[in-house]
């Protein structure tokens, strides 16, 4: 068995160890608002409840272990101490993904993701409209780990308000495991689907994602196309080139085919297949070769 002294290996090949053996984790999608005003949405694994009276929830965003800066969220929640932490399920779950990506000050990453802003009773962040339940929180405290690159910020969230969809709720008023479809973070790329396994989502980590935003309205518009569709067509970098699609068009025959259809939704169905088998790049070229 490999032995190990956490001081003698770099933080980053800890966190590997620490996040490929604990899990899975479940996910905080964090809400918060910044100085300015400007919603911020993040999730994070590092995340579970504590105590149910009170009701207790405690996430951490961690110092970047690249480089030892702290996230916005934990910025935010210093500032104002109020976040809204929004359950991920399997259908928002290339969305959460994407809203990680490292944008900017002052960009709103709902927008950038693609989902809901949904205004809260009690606190200031914004809810997820589309995540399954939703908890407006007090932050009670904050506790830092440490100064260096990894170390985490417990930030202690008293629940005031929550709510539920109705949807994800059996018979009996309590929340059906098999509904609410939760996922939860694993190591590396790879997250869990409580009724369903593994499964992998890749990670925006070095690149930044053109975001729902960029995505032509042709496309958001379809109802071929779910959100985890547009999460994944929103996570690329840059969009191929005229050249490249024109390169496609001429050596495909399959794209040939389907592109000589008349009804869009074929066209769109075979793009939604490539998007289903993580060939993202051929899903934007027969999206975009559509409209040429």
């Amino acid at each position: 068995m490999l032995s190990i002294d956490p001081k003698e290996i770099p933080a980053a090949k800890l966190q590997g160890y620490l996040q490929g053996a604990v899990g899975p984790r479940p996910i905080a999608f964090a809400s918060t608002i910044d100085k300015d005003g400007t919603p911020n949405l993040s999730p994070f694994s590092f995340f579970n409840v504590f105590s149910s009276n009170p009701p207790i929830l405690v996430f951490s965003p961690a110092r970047r272990v690249r480089n030892n800066t702290v996230k916005h969220t934990l910025i935010n929640a210093e500032l104002n101490r109020e976040v809204v932490i929004n359950i991920v399920n399997y259908a928002i779950v290339q969305q959460a993904s994407l809203s990680s990506t490292e944008y900017g000050d002052g960009v709103n990453e709902f927008i950038k993701s693609g989902l809901t802003m949904q205004p809260s009773d009690i606190v200031k962040p914004f809810r997820v409209k589309e995540s399954p339940v939703q908890f407006e929180c007090k932050v009670n405290d904050i506790i830092a780990l440490g100064n260096d690159g990894g170390a985490g910020n417990l930030v202690i969230c008293e629940v005031v308000k929550l709510h539920v969809d109705e949807s994800i709720l059996d018979e009996n008023g309590a929340i059906d495991q098999n509904k609410i479809d939760l996922v939860s973070r694993m190591g590396g790329n790879w997250y869990s689907r409580a009724n369903a396994g593994l499964f992998e989502v890749e990670k925006p980590l070095t690149t930044l994602g053109i975001g729902v935003d960029a995505i032509p309205d042709f496309v958001k518009e379809s109802t071929v196309f779910n959100g985890n569709d547009l999460g994944k067509l929103g996570n690329v970098e840059t969009l191929p080139t005229e050249e490249e699609i024109d390169t496609f068009v001429e050596e495909s025959f399959e794209a040939k085919a389907v592109l000589s259809a008349d009804d869009d939704t074929k066209k769109f169905l075979k793009a939604k297949e490539h998007l289903d088998n993580n060939e993202v790049a051929t899903a934007w070229k027969l999206l975009l070769a559509t409209r040429k």
